[in-house]
């Protein structure tokens, strides 16, 4: 387990032209509307693919609890099942994981008991240096700036990963809190959370002032939110919810030979 300011740290290679990263979020396994066939058949396709990659970002199982909101009783398996189900599942991707984050999900089982699933999915994937409570800073280097005289340094990518919260039934609500708490991360390139099963990208910039060189640019910014595994059944459908997108994962496209990134939904 490491600290938040403990910066994960790849290079993927000076001869990756391109790596893409799926953000693995609210799956729920074990919901009783969790589309698991279509999350096992991405992770098998993630396993084949030799420059993909995944952040895991929380409420990968459903961990219902007798206080929480689920209902307990139309879980398609308990919880203790769910978290060695989910470490089966990622096992075939296991060296393609950058970061393990829970999600509010997860964390009920802190509230009760000094308990975290996800850290124990770490833990059985042998990953525990990759976990992070809150928040996980990602650095991802690959390609190669090649100059005229054949030197260069790699690009270069920072990733904040949340799960996230609130929220609310519209997506305006999300995707404003994301962008004010990413305007607090001094040069973090692309700001992924989950938590609202309402995947989006939004571009932005900022501004960077070069004191040294005299000199004010401008560098672009990306936030984005991974996608969700949940069908319209149940609980969403209780609260007169409008049903999410479609079960599935977005993807962020890093680039290495230039300095651009941008996002699939």
């Amino acid at each position: 387990m490491g600290r938040y300011e403990d910066i994960l740290w790849y290079s993927l290679g000076e001869d990756v032209k391109e790596a893409t990263i799926f953000p693995l979020a609210d799956v729920h396994l074990g919901a009783e509307g969790a589309e698991v066939q279509a999350f096992y058949a991405l992770v098998n396709q993630i396993a084949k693919e030799p420059n993909s990659y995944v952040t895991l970002q929380g409420d990968l199982i459903d961990n219902g609890t007798r206080n929480s909101v689920t209902n307990i009783f139309k879980a398609t398996m308990p919880p203790s099942q769910q978290k060695r189900e989910m470490a089966k599942a990622l096992e075939p991707i296991r060296d393609k994981i950058l970061c393990v984050l829970p999600g509010n999900h997860e964390r009920r089982s802190g509230k009760d008991a000094d308990d975290d699933p996800m850290y124990d999915i770490a833990a059985k994937l042998d990953l525990e240096d990759r976990y992070r409570e809150d928040i996980a800073f990602v650095r991802i280097a690959l390609g190669r700036n090649r100059s005229h005289t054949g030197h260069g340094r790699q690009y270069s990518y920072l990733l904040a990963c949340v799960h996230g919260a609130g929220g609310g039934m519209l997506p305006g609500a999300g995707v404003n809190r994301a962008d004010r708490f990413m305007q607090a991360m001094d040069g973090v390139d692309v700001f992924i959370h989950g938590h609202s099963h309402k995947p989006y990208a939004l571009r932005g910039s900022k501004l960077v002032v070069d004191v040294p060189n005299k000199r004010v640019t401008r560098r672009p910014t990306l936030s984005m939110c991974a996608g969700a595994w949940l069908g319209f059944v149940g609980y969403p459908v209780e609260k007169l919810m409008t049903p999410a997108a479609m079960a599935g994962a977005n993807k962020l496209l890093l680039h290495g030979t230039r300095h651009r990134f941008e996002a699939v939904i």
